[in-house]
This record gives C-alpha cells, sequence and structure tokens, in this order.
C-alpha cells in the first residue's frame, strides 16, 4: 500500500532522514521505534506533504505522492493523528469530528458520514457522552480519543499515528491502543510512532528501528521484541519481566 524509498528529508543543513525506505502493506500494523530525534516524526510529515523531501519517492496504491499538498494526500487516503493531537480547542467535540471530514461533505450524501460519526462514538462512547463539550475543556486522554476520530473521520485507507499514549497514565494508553487494533481489525492499516516500544511491538506485525535518520532494523515484531539490541536500547532494564 505505502512504499517509501530513499527518501531524503532536510532542515536547513540538517539531514533528517538518510536514504529512508520502508513499506506497509495493506492490512498491518507497522510500527516505527527509535529515541527522540531519530526522524520518526519527519517521516510522517514527509508522507503527509507538510515537510518536502529533498530526494526520495513515496508511493501510495502505487502512485506517486511525494510533492503533493496534504489536501490531496488526505484525499487519496491517508491521515495523520500528530503528536500533541492539534485539536480544535475553541470547538465542540462534534464539530472537530466533522471538520475531519471537510473534503467529504463535497462529494458524499451526509448519512454516510454520520454512520461513520457513529462508528467514532462507539469506538470512544466518552466522546459521544461529551459531543457539545468545549474540546479545550477535556482531559488529555480525550483529547487523544478526538484527534484519532478526527482523522478517522477523513475514511482513511492508511492510518498513521504520531506518539499517541504520550503523556497518558497507564490506562489510558491501553484505552489507545485497544482502540488502535479494532481499527486495524476492521479493515484499516495502521503506521505507528511509538514511544512506549513493548507495547507497539506487540500491537504491531512488523516493525522498523530508527537511529539518526536511518533505518538499522526492521523485520516482524516478535522478533524485534526478542532482539537483545532492541531490548536494551528500547525496552528498559525491567524489559525481562514482560517478555521471559
Amino acid at each position: 500500500m505505502l512504499v517509501v524509498k530513499n527518501l531524503v528529508t532536510t532542515y536547513g543543513p540538517v539531514t533528517a532522514l538518510k536514504n529512508i525506505s520502508l513499506h506497509v502493506g495493506e492490512g498491518e500494523i507497522v510500527c516505527l521505534i527509535g529515541a527522540n530525534g531519530a526522524g520518526k516524526s519527519s517521516l510522517m510529515l514527509s508522507i503527509m506533504g507538510l515537510v518536502k523531501p529533498r530526494a526520495g519517492e513515496i508511493l501510495f496504491e502505487r502512485q506517486p505522492i511525494q510533492g503533493k499538498d496534504p489536501p490531496e494526500i488526505v484525499a487519496r487516503g491517508i491521515s495523520l493523528v500528530p503528536e500533541g493531537r492539534q485539536i480544535f480547542y475553541p470547538l465542540t467535540v462534534e464539530e472537530n469530528l466533522e471538520l475531519g471530514a471537510y473534503q467529504r461533505f463535497k462529494k458524499e450524501p451526509k448519512e454516510s458520514i454520520f454512520h461513520d460519526l457513529e462508528q467514532v462514538y462507539q469506538l470512544f462512547p466518552r466522546l459521544k457522552e461529551r459531543r457539545r463539550q468545549l474540546a479545550g475543556t477535556l482531559s488529555g486522554g480525550e483529547q487523544q480519543m478526538l484527534a484519532i476520530g478526527r482523522a478517522f473521520m477523513a475514511k482513511p485507507k492508511l492510518l498513521m499515528l504520531d506518539e499517541p499514549s504520550l503523556g497518558l497514565a497507564p490506562r489510558l494508553v491501553d484505552t489507545i491502543l485497544s482502540a488502535i487494533k479494532v481499527l486495524n481489525k476492521e479493515g484499516l492499516t495502521i503506521l505507528l510512532v511509538e514511544q512506549n516500544a513493548r507495547k507497539a511491538l506487540s500491537l504491531a506485525h512488523r516493525g522498523y528501528v530508527l537511529e539518526t535518520g536511518k533505518i538499522i532494523l526492521q523485520g516482524r515484531a516478535e522478533d524485534l521484541l526478542a532482539d537483545e539490541d532492541v531490548r536494551r536500547a528500547y525496552l528498559g532494564k525491567d524489559y525481562r519481566k514482560f517478555t521471559d
């Protein structure tokens, strides 16, 4: 579904991505793990057209999308849940969700959009309870649910999530990751950047490890979980109690 070939992205004199190549197959959950500054967010922003790569190729459903503007990339079927959520605080929960479908209102019957709105409410019942509430008054976990729901309302084929568990309590992290698993079971392809490497790899089918703008390791998620270097670098000193 998504193929990235030899991607180079720079910020002035700094090279954030150094000939990155990866792929995401239809129906997969693929995770990206790595330290802060490894290039994970830069990769997602480059795919989304929010940062223009200097070189390389990005194919979505075999069609090139590098150089396209974000609205066109959304229209083709890619949505991003950005780091930090970036919801519209002065608007209500429901208004935020409807904004996620803004392109669809021009070409689809409203019934189809409202059907997907109900799907979001089924996935996150708390959002339905707070649908008339201003988004800025939600808790951090509720805002993350809203950010995911808003991206879903664009009706993507590929959903990219950048650090969805950042700053959340463990109970809410499990809620968010469980929702991602449900969306994938319903047919949505997922590209996931997640600070909690153990949970991300437990959820994913495959993974890539980034370090200073390069992919240094890739493979099945279960193999990466068992890799001693990955375990030492990203799973912390207590990794054995989760894996042995």
